[in-house]
């Protein structure tokens, strides 16, 4: 798919987000003077042919409370890790989950799982419960604490 004008206008709308109203579909088709349907249509065509990734909400954990942010690091079986993260990824305290590169022989880990908590004995807990997930495939972990908080944003692209 090749994104035309009115796809690029609808990305530029909205990839710092979608309008806080109570219908942001209206909202977009409104500014971009074309049909609601229209919006949702191209939007899911969009996401369909891999223009765009995901449309999601991306809450501000730390204004909830949730200001310990552990990123839980695991060295599993090599054979495993794509079965083992889907479920690690499933776990309703787990905000992502993905598989990386090993760099021996300083970092033996190929499995990361992002976990927030509102105290650091809370994401201990938390990752306990994975460690328990894992069993055996599991040979060693580590849990690396957020010292400060970055701005995070996606790719942006410009009129």
């Amino acid at each position: 798919m090749t994104p035309d004008d009115v796809d690029r206008r609808l990305i530029l709308a909205t990839q710092a987000g979608l309008p806080l109203v109570p219908r942001p579909y209206d909202a977009l088709a409104a500014q971009l003077g074309v049909a609601s349907d229209e919006v949702r249509h191209r939007l899911a065509a969009m996401l369909d042919s891999g223009v765009i990734r995901r449309i999601g909400a991306v809450p501000n954990h730390y204004a909830l409370g949730y200001t310990a942010n552990g990123m839980s690091v695991w060295d599993v079986v090599d054979s495993q890790v794509d079965d083992l993260g889907e479920r690690v990824g499933a776990l309703d305290f787990v905000t992502h989950c993905y598989r990386r590169p090993r760099r021996a022989p300083l970092w033996p880990y190929n499995l990361f799982a992002m976990v927030h908590g509102k105290s650091r004995d809370e994401v201990h807990d938390k990752v306990r419960q994975i460690a328990a997930l894992l069993g055996d495939v599991c040979r060693a972990r580590d849990l690396l604490f957020s010292t400060r908080i970055l701005k995070k944003s996606g790719l942006r692209i410009s009129a």
